[in-house]
């Protein structure tokens, strides 16, 4: 057992000894389970049980087909930000439910409470039981969007195109790290990795130093250096203005691997008509891109379900 989780195992792979009527679960030492949530009839071989907050879970893996999908879907770029949680290259947006940041206030609120209780009596417990609930609910707000974002994008475009983003760089900003930590970057990163595999799609990872918001996505321009400030991007060539995170995104969308990006002018005249597209090599910019490869039409899904309170 380790923290507030223990794993168990029975039988073999072949011959799985933990089963389930639906309602329940028959689990080692422990006996039949109530389930809050009703459960795919099947057996396995191992699970791993833990509590979050006063809920106790269970996690097991089964086998499942591939979903099909179709070969005509597009190619999209995703720009990850604090404004939006996502900024798709079609023009369209996924909401940040900055759950956190909503619940701050309740959340701090809750902390005094716990510290102004006595050690050891049962109203801190009722008070840290009440904060640890806060907790969960804001993780699973979380969770629950990035979820849904990283099976959209998976299953609907065969290539997916974010940017290597170096999260523990951005988090050393304080003014920022609270906004960034609340958005799930790294999460949002891992999820997409499994996921395309999932839906027999390909993750490409665009490299950290390509500037897509300093490049103008009409007429490829590149102009001076942007502030996080500035949200709108507006082109002193072209005279294209548009948000500046669907901007990014469509430059990531047209990037690949070897792409030649000039040297940006500090009086943005400079012409940088490669940068949308004409193949000329430089060591400096050649990334490699992440690949992922689907040879199987059997995956493994673990379930997370609910087991009920525990008091």
């Amino acid at each position: 057992m380790s923290g507030d989780s223990f794993y168990l195992e029975q039988g073999t792979k072949a011959k799985p000894g933990i089963n389930n009527d639906g309602k329940r679960i028959k689990l080692p030492k422990i006996g039949w389970v109530r389930l809050h949530e009703p459960l795919p009839i099947t057996a396995f071989h191992n699970c791993v049980i833990s509590r979050k907050a006063d809920r106790w879970f269970i996690a097991f893996k089964y086998e499942i087909e591939q979903p099909a999908t179709s070969p005509d879907r597009p190619i999209v770029g995703v720009d990850i930000g604090i404004k939006e949680l996502a900024v798709y290259s079609n023009g369209q947006t996924f909401a940040n439910p900055k759950a956190y940041r909503r619940m701050s206030r309740k959340m701090k609120r809750l902390q005094r409470r716990v510290s102004k209780r006595v050690k050891g009596s049962n109203n801190r417990k009722k008070a840290v039981s009440k904060l640890a609930k806060l907790h969960l609910k804001v993780s699973n707000i979380r969770k629950d969007a990035i979820h849904k974002l990283t099976t959209y994008l998976a299953k609907n475009h065969i290539e997916i195109k974010i940017e290597d983003l170096q999260v523990k760089a951005f988090l050393k900003n304080h003014k920022l790290a609270g906004a960034i930590s609340d958005c799930g970057m790294y999460e949002f990163k891992r999820q997409l990795e499994y996921k395309t595999q999932n839906f027999s799609s390909k993750l490409t990872v665009v490299d950290r130093f390509f500037p897509s918001s300093q490049i103008c996505s009409s007429c490829c321009n590149h102009r001076h250096k942007m502030p996080l400030k500035v949200r709108v991007f507006e082109c002193p060539n072209c005279g294209n203005i548009q948000d500046r995170d669907l901007n990014a995104a469509r430059n990531i969308e047209r990037w690949f691997e070897g792409i030649f990006i000039p040297e940006r002018s500090e009086l943005a005249v400079s012409s940088t008509v490669s940068a949308c597209g004409v193949d000329k090599s430089d060591s400096s910019h050649a990334i490699a891109t992440v690949k992922q490869e689907v040879n199987t039409k059997i995956t493994h899904v673990q379930l997370s379900l609910d087991l009920g309170s525990s008091g």
